[in-house]
């Protein structure tokens, strides 16, 4: 097909979500695709990363990246294919790791795009060797620093990052405890993931049920939920505990602060006291200096069979807002992918 008869379908911001994000708040747009000039390449999207933090880029609230304007195309990892180039550095046929966002094409004059090769599957460069992947790496090895023996608690165990926290904790010698939503997830993340307790965050005997399951206390928290998950690990952190917080996605459709006192007193207090580290951190910041450790040894251990990743296929671009949206509700079972098909 000639490219001056394909057409682009683009899903872009068609107004800032009040609360949590409805349909009505993505369009879904036509566009030209513009005629290649010398160095750049015509990417098609096979698949599409979906990620929590992409509800940030939603908000005009001030965050660590820009927010998107209202009619721009929603942003997100992709693997793509070269179906026309013009750049000596990529061939027609070749697979990519970019960032075209939630649209069928892109136009890129090659930068940042890295050669997607020698994976089971060409969506693990979205998942376990991309940003959920180095997310759990960075955060558990260099902010948790975990030791054999000592005890983590990962909440969201069944997903993108904490699927990976606690498998890379196991690797490491310690107990791992994971909280999911129940049912299926809970028995993958112990039956097959191999962690040594998985809780179900829904328990009316949760609190107690987490006690049981850290005996010793907790010496690494990996935070990406907040919400009632913290409140209840947070009077079983041992002395010197290290928790990493990569995100909070129970509070990302919060229109307002949450009822009751004010508790950060009280936090602070226990930190001081129990000289309790809590960083935050933003993965992006970290791949110039930290990717290739990072790939290196999950790549190791991918080929060794020690470590896996589920995946949670949605089929076809027009999806994409649904899925989402689910996402953000705990629908998900894995790291959500956008298969855009043929």
């Amino acid at each position: 097909m000639e490219q001056s008869s394909l057409k682009n379908r683009q899903w872009v911001l068609n107004q800032r979500p009040n609360g949590a994000p409805t349909p009505d708040d993505f369009k879904l747009v036509e566009s030209d695709i513009p005629s290649l000039n010398e160095g750049e390449v015509l990417l098609k999207t096979r698949y599409l990363s979906l990620d929590p933090y992409m509800r940030g880029r939603m908000s005009d609230a001030p965050s660590y990246a820009p927010s998107l304007n209202i009619g721009e195309v929603i942003v997100g990892g992709t693997v793509s294919e070269v179906v026309e180039s013009k750049n000596p550095k990529f061939a027609k046929g070749d697979r990519v790791l970019a960032g075209s966002g939630w649209q069928e094409y892109e136009v890129s004059d090659g930068t940042g795009l890295m050669l997607v090769e020698g994976l089971p599957e060409p969506s693990y460069a979205l998942s376990l060797m991309g940003m959920p992947g180095f997310t759990a790496y960075h955060g558990l090895l260099n902010i948790g620093e975990p030791k054999p023996g000592e005890t983590v608690v990962v909440a969201s165990a069944s997903g993108a990052v904490g699927s990976v926290v606690g498998q890379i904790a196991k690797l490491k010698g310690c107990r791992v405890v994971g909280i999911t939503s129940g049912g299926k997830k809970q028995q993958y993340v112990k039956d097959t993931l191999g962690f040594d307790e998985s809780l179900d965050r829904h328990s009316p005997n949760f609190e107690a049920e987490l006690a049981k399951a850290a005996p010793d206390g907790i010496d690494v928290y990996y935070e990406n939920v907040g919400g009632a998950v913290f409140d209840a690990v947070l009077p079983l952190l041992n002395d010197f505990a290290r928790i990493p917080v990569c995100g909070v996605i129970a509070h990302y459709n919060a229109t307002e602060l949450p009822q009751g006192p004010d508790r950060v007193p009280m936090l602070a207090g226990m930190i001081l006291r129990k000289r309790i580290r809590m960083q935050g951190f933003i993965i992006m910041d970290h791949y110039e200096t930290g990717y290739a450790p990072f790939a290196k040894e999950m790549t190791q251990w991918l080929k060794a069979g020690q470590i896996r990743i589920k995946e949670d296929r949605v089929q076809g671009f027009e999806a994409a807002p649904e899925a989402f949206i689910g996402l953000l509700e705990g629908k998900n079972f894995g790291k959500v992918v956008v298969d855009f098909g043929a």
